[in-house]
């Protein structure tokens, strides 16, 4: 059950309205690595968690203050959008050069479809889609999914920072990023917990090691020209799950035969036909 608070987490007011900045900040609302997009992905992995209650409180914890999150950011979107001058697109293409070029860089839909208000959808238009969530039951997995969800979203708003110089937004983004901090250093806390309980780094841990080929399971295959990746810790020393030792093969050999399929049915049309019928 959840409860909403009408005040905001932290404030979204901008000092001036700016359209076009409405529609970058879209990306970050309804994109793959936006709000909405974390803000499903952890509610979605709490209710299907079957494990202890600190981490399913975790997942809600996470996943509720991103509903707060996607609110912020849908309320900065509408006010930048306030006093947009959309009524004014069709006579800026013909009077006013400078509108009809800041015009040309606002998303139409934000009048014409939402009203001067946010859209779940990223800054090109593309509708948000759940494909974008992970859910898979894991919860090492889930975990790391989230702390790249964390990684690639704090990447992108720090990047919206310094496209814009209005100080109402920098505010509110600059608490949004230290937010994705705490996440990424909450994940990167769950995922070496689970680490370490489970005795194993390799996901899912339970699957038993001696039904893989362990004669592959630490060697790198060199498919570059060079030998620029043999130089990484990856080729050499102690694999990372302490299991076995990292090798290097300049040149890999193949391991089975090269494939032959039997003719498919004339029917199919795949095949030159039957000399019978030729």
């Amino acid at each position: 059950m959840f409860y909403h608070i009408k005040e905001l987490q932290y404030q979204a007011k901008p000092s001036k309205p700016d359209p076009v900045f409405a529609r970058q900040l879209q990306e970050v609302l309804g994109g793959q690595y936006g709000e909405i997009s974390v803000m499903m992905q952890y509610l979605m992995q709490g209710m299907n968690t079957r494990c202890e209650d600190k981490y399913r409180d975790l997942l809600f914890d996470t996943g509720t203050e991103e509903m707060a999150h996607v609110e912020m950011l849908a309320t900065m979107i509408a006010r930048l959008l306030d006093d947009a001058p959309f009524e004014d697109q069709k006579n800026a293409y013909e009077t006013d050069p400078a509108l009809n070029a800041i015009l040309g860089g606002t998303n139409p839909q934000h009048g014409i479809v939402a009203g001067l208000g946010a859209m779940a959808a990223d800054a090109a238009g593309y509708p948000w889609n759940a494909k974008y969530i992970i859910s898979s039951g894991n919860l090492l997995a889930d975990f790391r999914a989230n702390l790249n969800a964390e990684s690639q979203g704090r990447l992108q708003v720090t990047r919206l920072y310094g496209m814009t110089d209005d100080p109402g937004v920098r505010d509110m983004l600059s608490f949004l990023i230290a937010r994705d901090t705490m996440h990424q250093n909450q994940w990167v806390a769950a995922i070496k917990e689970l680490e370490e309980r489970e005795g194993d780094i390799v996901v899912p841990t339970t699957f038993p090691r001696s039904l893989e080929k362990n004669e592959v399971a630490y060697t790198l295959f060199n498919f570059s020209r060079g030998d620029a990746s043999s130089k990484g810790r990856w080729a050499h020393g102690p694999s990372m799950d302490g299991r076995g030792q990292f090798n290097y093969v300049a040149e890999p050999e193949p391991f089975g035969p090269a494939p032959k399929l039997k003719p498919a049915p004339f029917l199919y049309h795949d095949t030159m036909p039957p000399k019978s019928m030729m």
